[in-house]
């Protein structure tokens, strides 16, 4: 739903009572930042910044606000210096924003701040890290924010500056595995295949789709390449093709064939799964992460929220290939595009050599 709308809608619904409001208000807020609906988070809080007192408004303002520009408008003025390949020019940009997040949105002793985007981030979150503080919900993605903060350093040089940045980016969203896969290229950077060997695992318990998996998974291949470990390293590059083909992984494996002087063939499954245990490395998506997906799945479609069913179905679907959950997403929409099974799941081995997946689900 456009700005435009949700902001219209919102506003017809308000009265002459302030306080009532402002509850309405926050409670669409929440609510938006629940579904990942950035217009609609945009839209509400604009609302509540015009319903304020002046006095409140200004004091929101000094949280929210750069130099007379929201927080978000500055983000996307880093995006925007990024697609021009301005990574320079956007550093001293993205410190500012980088600091005053920090400093306006710290923890407490009784609370915390986070960038959770959406329902099953929400309820993973709290399954994994129990929280007994209370928490507070961030206006922006910080963990967005901050992470495109570390990828600049990255990429103007200063990698070991960025580990920080991207530690404190977790602690914003650690489901979000952006900010683990930017720690996993600046581990590689740095030749540092037992931390890349660490995050990898630490990704793994949160990756929630097969693109996510698989690049875990390339990552691996990636460090054990570098470190003349070919066979490993082919095994983890088929355990991505399996996840999710994609283009690289070939280039990577044609790679390995050039420097040791032998084609490489497809280890089998069995072969897979050795080398992978070698590493504390599972095949596959976490138990605790389809579990919780699924759960929530159930809990929506028992409240008859179709939306949020769907979402929690497409990503258990994606994670499980499970024909029921298939046949639940297509009574629900029945112009959903599916995953079709890796040739492995079929019974015949992957080819490795032709990985390109023409339109991956995420």
């Amino acid at each position: 739903m456009a700005y435009n709308e949700i902001y219209n809608r919102l506003k017809a619904a308000m009265t002459d009572d302030k306080a009532a409001n402002e509850a309405m208000l926050k409670k669409e807020v929440e609510q938006f930042i629940k579904n990942g609906d950035q217009e609609g988070v945009n839209a509400a809080g604009a609302l509540l910044m015009e319903n304020m007192p002046e006095e409140q408004r200004e004091e929101i303002k000094c949280l929210t606000y750069i130099d007379g520009k929201r927080l978000d408008e500055i983000y996307d003025e880093i995006d925007a210096l990024l697609n021009e390949s301005k990574a320079v020019e956007a550093k001293p940009l993205a410190e500012k924003l980088y600091k005053k997040i920090i400093l306006e949105f710290k923890e407490t002793e009784k609370s915390k701040f986070v960038s959770l985007r959406n329902p099953f981030e929400d309820n993973m979150y709290h399954f994994l890290y129990k929280p007994e503080k209370a928490l507070n919900r961030t206006p922006f993605d910080f963990c967005k924010f901050i992470t495109v903060y570390a990828y600049i350093l990255t990429e103007t040089g200063s990698p070991l500056d960025a580990i920080p940045i991207l530690e404190k980016a977790q602690e914003y969203n650690p489901i979000d595995v952006s900010p683990k896969f930017e720690l996993a290229e600046v581990y590689k950077i740095l030749h540092n295949k037992s931390r890349l060997l660490e995050i990898t695992r630490e990704t793994m318990k949160v990756a929630s789709s097969p693109i996510a998996i698989a690049r875990c998974y390339a990552n691996v291949g990636y460090i054990l390449t570098a470190f003349n470990e070919f066979d490993d390293a082919v095994a983890f590059y088929s355990a991505s093709a399996m996840m999710s083909p994609n283009p690289a992984i070939p280039r990577e494996l044609q790679h390995i064939a050039d420097v040791t002087g032998k084609p490489v063939s497809y280890p089998g499954k069995e072969k897979i799964m050795e080398t992978m245990e070698k590493y504390d490395i599972t095949f596959g998506p976490d138990n605790d992460v389809v579990n919780v997906a699924g759960q929530l799945a159930s809990v929506f479609l028992a409240r008859k929220d179709i939306p949020n069913a769907l979402q929690a179905l497409k990503l258990t679907y994606n994670l499980t290939l499970d024909d029921k959950i298939k046949e639940l997403i297509l009574k629900y929409d029945p112009n959903a595009k599916m995953i079709v099974p890796a040739p492995e799941q079929q019974g015949e081995a992957p080819d490795i050599t032709q990985t390109v997946n023409e339109s991956p689900e995420k």
